[in-house]
């Protein structure tokens, strides 16, 4: 049997084609285990869970090593298929997005050993306006989620503008935070343990926003 130029070039765009949907799939995973986390850190903190702030932080070694694989692949699939305009975009994007989501992995475990801490001491307010953040995040993380998952540029959009509301709900906490203090000096010690979860998921969120602006890019061509 005979193979033309056509059949072969067929077999090899097959190929590139399945090694692309199994990277969007792993990335799927991660920002997945990552919203886990995420999750793990909120019940840490809201209900003083410490099992869940354990659990946080030891899953975060799977996180690590799911980056590690797909970043390995990547580079395998351009020196072996040479992949070209938008597919070249798409592996850039995403290795590009790999150490955000895995920055904000580690931000979640942040919230859940801080949160560990906190759990010794009584609470010094409800954390309501923290606990929304974390909400947004997990909402963030899932419209992430969709439109990488469907090549959706608008639902990239719309996830990447959700940062705005935590930048503004940061910006309330670091505020009372700072009222709490100046009023009450014996509230110095745990309002800089929250200033800093307050920060935390600031950062947190600012990573997933970088991916939302990674995904636009292999849908446009176009940085924001």
């Amino acid at each position: 049997m005979t193979y033309s130029w056509a059949m072969v070039r067929s077999t090899a765009m097959d190929t590139l084609n399945q090694d692309l949907l199994e990277i969007n799939a792993s990335t799927v995973r991660m920002l997945s285990q990552v919203r886990e986390a995420a999750g793990l850190a909120q019940q840490a903190l809201i209900q003083a869970d410490l099992e869940a702030a354990q659990k946080c932080i030891e899953g975060d070694d799977a996180i690590d090593k799911l980056m590690r694989q797909l970043e390995k692949q990547i580079l395998i699939i351009i020196a072996r298929r040479q992949p070209a305009a938008r597919d070249l975009r798409f592996l850039g994007a995403i290795y590009r997005s790999l150490a955000d989501i895995e920055r904000a992995g580690d931000y979640a475990v942040r919230v859940a050993r801080a949160a560990r801490a906190l759990a010794q001491k009584p609470p010094l307010k409800k954390y309501l306006d923290m606990e929304r953040i974390l909400t947004v995040i997990s909402t963030m993380i899932e419209v992430t989620i969709k439109a990488l998952a469907e090549s959706d540029i608008e639902v990239a959009k719309q996830a990447w503008a959700m940062d705005n509301e935590i930048d503004d709900l940061y910006q309330q906490i670091e505020r009372e935070l700072l009222t709490y203090m100046i009023e009450d000096p014996h509230t110095i010690s745990v309002s800089t343990q929250l200033l800093s979860i307050g920060r935390y998921l600031e950062r947190f969120g600012d990573h997933i926003e970088n991916v939302d602006e990674h995904i636009i890019f292999w849908l446009t061509g176009v940085r924001l």
